[in-house]
């Protein structure tokens, strides 16, 4: 018997239940992975004990040399990985590190310019519901509306009539690549800072998959357990002459002492991201992306833009008659995990939507494969079109056999 089963047995249960379900059903959500089993070690261990305020050698408590260690790694491989001059990993999540970026450049009021949120962007690009709309003057560019891509020309037009202190690029539901010289580029014209949030995709970036926005940005910011595949957190990546100024936003102007035991975790899976099985991983979750795309649409489903060029893809289902809402539950009834998403242009509300956002990097990691991809077609493209609820009986049997034969690694059955 664990202690935690000893000490708390409803916390202990519902582990092990999470850890079931899991096992069991089969996760298509683009912002979810499966982390090492080194990774959750780290993140259990005995730093989430540490207290460590400053940063290493400027630490406000005593004790912190073992943790200074680990900061130091974690800086340090994350430079490596990205070819950056700076890295800041205590950012707790995505959202504190965007937040710190914009409290250190902009003032109250200030306008920046990112990508629509119904048009694949994020809540902290500038929704009226984020503190990013309500600090700032957030204006948008959004896809064209015959190929639902990000049209450069467009976006240049946007800058130049808004006037951004800050562009942001990136989304969190964007299925094709960018185009971050084109973006810097626009930038420097309109005398504009850039911001690339790349935290869907910055695993594909390690590997090689992608375009690195380092070279061409003020600040990269990202999350660590998408395709990156470690533990929840975010970091910023930044040039030298921002770093003072980064590092005295994040603390002690927005957080207070970093998550240690997170921290660990983090310069784990940086560790595991530089080594050559990484990229066979991420060369993986990209075939795998394309070929569920190809799958789908050879099913008679419209994917937004045509396709994918990353992890991730969206489905329009208004043709099946049916709420992003819907398709989300009834998948989620035969043991397939997604998330209803709107889709560019959407007349549906964000409670609702017309489609939803499927990724490939969780099953990846859990090894299934090409010919998977084949039969997960068939099981969402029948589930999504189904006539009744006795159509998706059958589909359930078949989600338990993908899963079964692709356990995932490091827990009991």
């Amino acid at each position: 018997m664990s202690w935690l089963e000893q000490v708390d047995p409803a916390v202990f249960q519902a582990i092990r239940d999470e850890e079931r379900r899991q096992q069991h059903h089969l996760e298509l959500i683009a912002s979810e992975n499966w982390t090492s089993p080194a990774v959750r070690e780290a993140v259990g261990s005995v730093m989430t004990d540490k207290y460590a305020e400053g940063y290493p050698g400027r630490r406000y408590y005593g004790g912190c040399e073992n943790v200074d260690v680990v900061e130091d790694l974690a800086r340090e491989r994350l430079k490596q990985l990205f070819g950056a001059e700076h890295a800041n990993v205590q950012p707790h999540a995505g959202a504190p590190a965007n937040l710190a970026v914009y409290l250190t450049v902009l003032k109250p009021g200030d306008t920046i310019l990112g990508l629509e949120l119904s048009h694949g962007g994020h809540l902290t690009h500038g929704s009226p519901v984020s503190v990013s709309g309500q600090l700032y003057h957030a204006e948008h560019y959004q896809v064209d509306a015959a190929t639902e891509r990000l049209d450069m020309d467009q976006v240049r037009q946007r800058a130049l009539a808004v006037k951004p202190a800050l562009i942001v690029a990136g989304a969190s539901a964007y299925p094709r690549a960018w185009d971050f010289a084109a973006f810097r580029a626009i930038a420097d014209e309109v005398g504009a800072l850039l911001m690339v949030d790349m935290a869907h995709f910055a695993g594909l970036v390690a590997a090689g998959l992608h375009s690195n926005p380092v070279p061409y940005s003020h600040f990269v910011t990202s999350t660590t357990h998408k395709t990156l595949r470690g533990p929840r957190g975010g970091f910023i990546l930044t040039q030298s002459q921002w770093a003072k100024a980064i590092d005295k936003t994040l603390f002690p102007g927005l957080q207070g002492g970093p998550l240690m035991h997170a921290i660990a975790g983090k310069a784990v899976a940086f560790h595991e991201a530089l080594q050559p099985e990484f990229r066979a991983y991420q060369e993986r979750v990209v075939a795998n992306a394309a070929r569920l795309a190809e799958g789908l649409m050879n099913r008679g489903l419209r994917l937004v833009s045509g396709g994918t060029d990353n992890h991730l893809m969206l489905v329009d289902v208004r043709t099946s008659g049916i709420t992003g809402k819907e398709a989300q539950a009834r998948l989620a009834r035969v043991g397939i995990t997604v998330n209803k998403n709107t889709i560019p242009f959407d007349q549906e509300k964000p409670t609702v939507t017309s489609g939803i956002r499927i990724g490939t990097p969780q099953v990846t990691t859990r090894g299934l494969g090409l010919e998977d991809m084949d039969e997960l077609a068939d099981i969402i493209a029948a589930a999504i079109q189904a006539s009744s609820d006795e159509d998706l009986a059958p589909l359930s049997a078949r989600v338990r056999a993908l899963a079964d034969a692709h356990p995932l690694p490091g827990i009991e059955a």
